[in-house]
């Protein structure tokens, strides 16, 4: 039996809470983990929503996902990916756009929420003149800065799209609101000693919440 008779291609349609997105190499937008009816589930995102989601959309909104569903009859392993992300509920009832609005950065998080987000976030444009600029670099610095420090369990990282300022990238956004601009991956051990001296920590903290 080929591969193509092992696999079972369907549309799928569900609708859960969003907990938090999942990013790989510390700024790579990948998916969604979703609260169903089910369970908790994940969903890949299609390249097209990865470039254009909104990262502050704020844990605990209902969201529709419409895409793709491939199921591996062999090993019954299924595997979804969304071509589509509606919100839906309360307050983003009306909107019914593919991409969710961008609510205000200062949305309170749910108190349900898991523990992510709960972090003080570091945001980092990855969009393509920052990443040539040396953006893929300094998110890497930031990756080992955070784990050298011992704060990955207090900080994140998250990547953005265009922060409107792409001649001066690499472009972030502490959690404090300050911007920095043509950051180098040299500057980011100083970068996160001034930011996260000890008894900083807990006010980047408190002020993400």
């Amino acid at each position: 039996m080929t591969k193509s008779y092992m696999t079972e291609v369907s549309e799928f349609c569900l609708e859960g809470r969003f907990l938090d997105f999942v990013i790989k190499d510390g700024y790579k937008l990948k998916g969604l983990l979703l609260a169903t009816a089910e369970g908790e589930c994940y969903v890949k995102l299609a390249k097209h929503l990865r470039a254009a989601f909104d990262l502050r959309l704020p844990p605990g909104t209902w969201l529709q996902v419409v895409g793709e569903k491939k199921h591996d009859l062999k090993t019954g392993e299924v595997k979804l990916k969304a071509q589509q992300v509606m919100t839906t509920r309360q307050e983003w009832e009306t909107s019914r756009e593919t991409v969710p609005p961008s609510p205000s950065p200062r949305v309170p998080m749910s108190s349900n929420s898991n523990a992510n987000a709960k972090k003080a976030t570091i945001l980092v444009c990855q969009k393509s003149d920052c990443m040539k600029r040396g953006g893929k670099e300094v998110c890497q610095a930031l990756q080992a800065a955070l784990s050298d420090r011992s704060l990955d369990s207090q900080v994140t990282i998250k990547g953005t799209g265009c922060m409107k300022n792409c001649k001066a990238g690499p472009n972030l956004v502490m959690p404090d609101k300050t911007r920095q601009s043509r950051v180098q991956a040299s500057q980011v051990p100083a970068l996160m000693d001034k930011h996260f001296a000890p008894n900083r920590v807990d006010e980047a903290i408190s002020y993400h919440n």
